[in-house]
């Protein structure tokens, strides 16, 4: 079995941000008058998941978690420039060998299509995969649902079946989404918000150090 789509989450996993998620997550919650410190553990607890559902549990009502999840939006991006933002170690190298394997690679976000632009703009990422994509570009649905990994696979049509897809995230939201989509491979990485505990019992097939051992696992997946 062949693994020719490789869809990838950003922030934890390719992308190491210093933690500004929680900064902006802080952010947005003084700017609506609440506590950062009475939701700092949900939201450490689901990273991983479309920003705009987090705030829908943490306030409850529509309104208020759109205002929060548009200061979140702002803060996010004004935290973001080239000095703040990186690639995970060995990343871009990591994304390359997968291609030059002949693997498509897309990369995948909680994040709002601004965030997304931005964050890929200071790493000069733009070009470097062929789509990209966010909550919105999959109905609206982040993780846990398997609504952008099944976008990802309509979208490329570069495998026959979800089996051929693999998966790699940092949370276990990411790897719940792996697994409801049917992912033939969904591989957990130690660079971000979970521990390894919590990415087998959410359905890792596999747990690396890194995205980097990413090709490496697949090549020899491929010569069975």
């Amino acid at each position: 079995m062949t693994q020719n789509l490789v869809v990838l989450d950003m922030a934890g996993t390719t992308v190491a941000d210093g933690g500004l998620v929680e900064q902006a997550f802080a952010a947005a919650a003084q700017r609506l008058g609440a506590a950062p410190e009475s939701m700092i553990d949900y939201v450490r607890a689901t990273m991983g998941e479309s920003k705009i559902s987090v705030f829908r549990h943490l306030f409850g009502d529509e309104e208020r978690a759109r205002q929060a999840n548009l200061a979140f939006e702002e803060a996010y991006g004004a935290l973001v420039d080239g000095r703040r933002i990186a690639e995970t170690p060995g990343a871009r190298r990591a994304i390359e060998e997968l291609q030059g394997q002949g693997r498509t690679v897309v990369l995948t976000t909680g994040f709002a299509r601004t965030t997304q632009d931005a964050i890929l703009d200071a790493l000069g990422w733009r070009d470097l995969v062929p789509l990209t994509l966010c909550p919105a570009d999959a109905g609206g649905r982040g993780r846990p649902y398997p609504d952008m990994v099944l976008a990802a696979f309509l979208r490329t049509g570069v495998v026959d079946g979800v089996q051929d897809v693999v998966v790699a995230g940092d949370t276990s939201y990411d790897m719940l989404s792996g697994v409801r989509a049917g992912a033939g491979i969904v591989a957990g990485v130690l660079t971000g918000a979970h521990d390894k505990e919590q990415l087998l019992t959410h359905g890792a097939t596999h747990v690396l150090g890194s995205v980097a051992e990413l090709p490496g696992l697949l090549a020899a997946a491929d010569d069975r």
